[in-house]
């Protein structure tokens, strides 16, 4: 019996391996296009989560400016922190929080974080007040004490007349008279008489800072009664023997109560320092323009620096009739001097560079001394002072000492004069039957308002309605 066998085609199984071939390459055409497009959204989907999170973290800024603003305008601190990190607020395709640090200087600073998905963008910002500020003036006169005769007034002729470069703003009446000249926009709660370069406005309210939120016995880099502490009695060439410390000492630029002073010192109820340095030559500057001042010179790292005096400030010399601030270092000098009691200025201030070096007077009262939180101008033994660089402002009142036909004739601040309360300067007196006028020269330092300068521990303001700006953020890490 044979069997009868069939034999297999080879071109039927060629055909076949071929097919198994092409399916198995389509299966991997397939897992690769599905890979890749897995792999292609899931990049689309991370790069849209960084771009919302950095939005988000923009929303969280944008509700800072609106807490800073809110909270400027009822008076109340800021919120510390919007949301937190266990806790943010939510967006529609995200979420924020933010943190809100006072640098107690006019500006803040912003940390805020966006999330979206996994992803997390932080941006870190600056912030700073724009408009409303007493910064933003070359006269500021706050009239706190309500008084409703309050009443502004610049006059003057010819050669006599005041000149003020900027914008003046009185809590009462203002009076711009005679030839005296306003550049900026004049502005008053009450009533303004006369003409201003940038126009005037009447019935216009501005705030005045809030000196007692800043706690600056607390919130200082030098008390100066404390550096005091372990003080010299020694004498100088800068006038008598005083009480003084070595030149090591950041308050080495002061010395306190010199009694080649005491006539003046006797008629204060607090102790008196007075602005000079006994470690640099006494120079009399006889041109009066700083050529030749007597230098006070800062050490270490004396700058950017706010320096408490429990007392008054004189800056008042007998042998000298200028001084000029300098910094062995080199660096811009950058100072603020907190004076709780009053300040007296009767010589002339100069600065190292009027580009770079800026300084704040703030005479501050003290609840326990009815005469104090005032600047006077002047020298009570004559009255004679001229030129003044700085940023100045007296809780109280801006006083005369003396500016009158026997003192000066012509009194030039460059920087700007500021009070809570009243500027009360009597600069019109009578010679040879004729009256005559001192000439006030305003000339307005706008560093601060613009933000080109910023100064430590500057005041802030309850009830204000200026706006606050970004001026200046970068991205950082999250925390």
């Amino acid at each position: 019996m044979h069997l009868h066998r069939e034999h297999s085609d080879p071109k039927r199984g060629g055909a076949l391996l071929a097919a198994v071939v092409l399916v198995a390459l389509l299966a991997a055409l397939a897992a690769a296009a599905l890979t890749s497009s897995t792999s292609s959204s899931m990049e689309m989907s991370v790069a849209r989560d960084r771009v919302r999170s950095l939005y988000a973290a923009e929303a969280g800024l944008n509700e800072a400016l609106t807490e800073l603003r809110t909270s400027e305008t009822l008076g109340t601190p800021p919120a510390a922190a919007l949301g937190t990190a266990n806790a943010p607020i939510e967006l529609s395709q995200g979420s924020y929080y933010s943190t809100i640090t006072d640098n107690l200087d006019g500006t803040f600073t912003v940390l805020s974080v966006g999330r979206a998905g996994l992803r997390e963008r932080a941006l870190e910002s600056t912030v700073a007040r724009v408009g409303g500020g007493i910064f933003d003036n070359a006269i500021f006169a706050g009239n706190s004490s309500g008084d409703p005769a309050y009443e502004l007034e610049l006059g003057g002729v010819g050669g006599q007349a005041d000149s003020i470069d900027g914008n003046v703003y009185s809590g009462g009446d203002l009076t711009i008279s005679d030839d005296a000249n306003v550049t900026g926009a004049a502005s008053a709660s009450g009533g303004v008489a006369g003409n201003s370069g940038d126009g005037t406005s009447g019935g216009v309210a501005q705030p005045v800072p809030d000196i007692a939120g800043m706690a600056y016995e607390l919130n200082n880099d030098y008390d100066v009664g404390a550096l005091f502490a372990g003080a010299e009695w020694k004498s100088d060439d800068a006038g008598g023997r005083a009480w003084q410390v070595p030149e090591s000492n950041p308050a080495h630029i002061f010395r306190r109560d010199p009694n080649d002073r005491q006539t003046e010192i006797d008629n204060t109820d607090k102790v008196d320092y007075f602005l000079e340095d006994p470690y640099e030559t006494v120079r009399r500057d006889r041109d009066w323009d700083g050529t030749d001042a007597f230098e006070i010179t800062l050490t270490g790292d004396a700058t950017d620096k706010t320096f408490f005096i429990d007392g008054n400030l004189w800056i008042h010399n007998n042998p000298t009739y200028s001084f000029k601030f300098t910094n062995s270092s080199g660096d811009p000098i950058r100072l603020t001097f907190v004076v709780k009691g009053n300040i007296v200025f009767s010589d002339n201030l100069f600065y190292q560079n009027e580009d770079t070096d800026g300084v704040v007077f703030m005479a501050i009262e003290d609840e326990n001394v009815p005469d104090s939180g005032n600047i006077y101008f002047g020298d009570p033994r004559g009255g004679t002072i001229e030129t003044m660089y700085g940023f100045m402002y007296a809780e109280n009142d801006f006083v005369d000492m003396n500016l009158s036909a026997s003192g000066s004739k012509n009194v030039i601040v460059n920087g700007n004069m500021t009070a809570g309360n009243h500027v009360s300067l009597n600069r019109n007196y009578m010679k040879n039957g004729v009256e005559q006028h001192s000439r006030l020269e305003v000339n307005f330092d706008d560093r601060i308002s613009s933000g080109a300068l910023t100064l430590p521990s500057l005041p802030s303001w309850a009830g204000s309605a200026a706006g606050f700006q970004v001026v200046s953020w970068r991205e950082v890490a999250a925390p």
